[in-house]
């Protein structure tokens, strides 16, 4: 099944709920089923809903072979991550879809990473859907474990520079209090 998803913006995604359907009225084998958001478009080739709740979104996901979707950041990770097939045909200002092209220029470092296949023009979409089955993609190597080792040798490193190897101050940073004669405190630093 191919799952298409515009996300949850103001702006209708059109461009995509249109190419999409004509495709699936011109020979595409598999289901496919289209998330169409506040497109005022009326699917007439696919099954198709304004908006799936969470389970049944998470349910498409699931079941999809193929995602295609809009470059929205939390649904091109979360499908990575579940190392689904997918093409991003992200939402274009000049277009009135968003209101910058973050997305274009998200889809395009994804697609550099081997992540997915970004599709800037729903014109070639029949050859992106065509390249993307024939596609091995990359796994997502999630950025945490790098991130924290990183965090924890900084931290090492801070404390061996001002406590020592054992995490005890270095002489220089030690200071005791003394008195003098006369009770007036008095720090040595030595």
């Amino acid at each position: 099944m191919i799952f298409v998803t515009v996300g949850s913006q103001k702006f209708p995604f059109l461009r995509l709920v249109r190419k999409v359907d004509q495709m699936a009225g011109t020979g595409l084998t598999e289901e496919v089923v289209i998330q169409t958001g506040t497109a005022d478009y009326t699917p007439v080739n696919c099954r198709y809903r304004a908006f799936y709740d969470r389970d049944a979104y998470e349910e498409m996901i699931d079941r999809c072979s193929i995602l295609i979707t809009h470059g929205g950041t939390g649904t091109v990770v979360d499908a990575v991550k579940r190392g689904k097939k997918i093409i991003v045909v992200p939402r274009r200002a000049v277009y009135g879809e968003h209101v910058d092209d973050h997305q274009l220029q998200l889809s395009e470092q994804f697609h550099r990473m081997n992540l997915v296949y970004a599709c800037p023009d729903t014109e070639s979409l029949p050859q992106a859907l065509q390249a993307v089955r024939d596609r091995d993609f990359s796994i997502w190597q999630p950025n945490t474990a790098r991130f924290l080792a990183a965090v924890s040798s900084g931290i090492r490193s801070l404390m061996i520079s001002d406590f020592g190897p054992r995490g005890h101050r270095g002489r220089q940073e030690q200071s005791s209090k003394s008195r003098d004669q006369s009770g007036t405190e008095m720090r040595n630093e030595g």
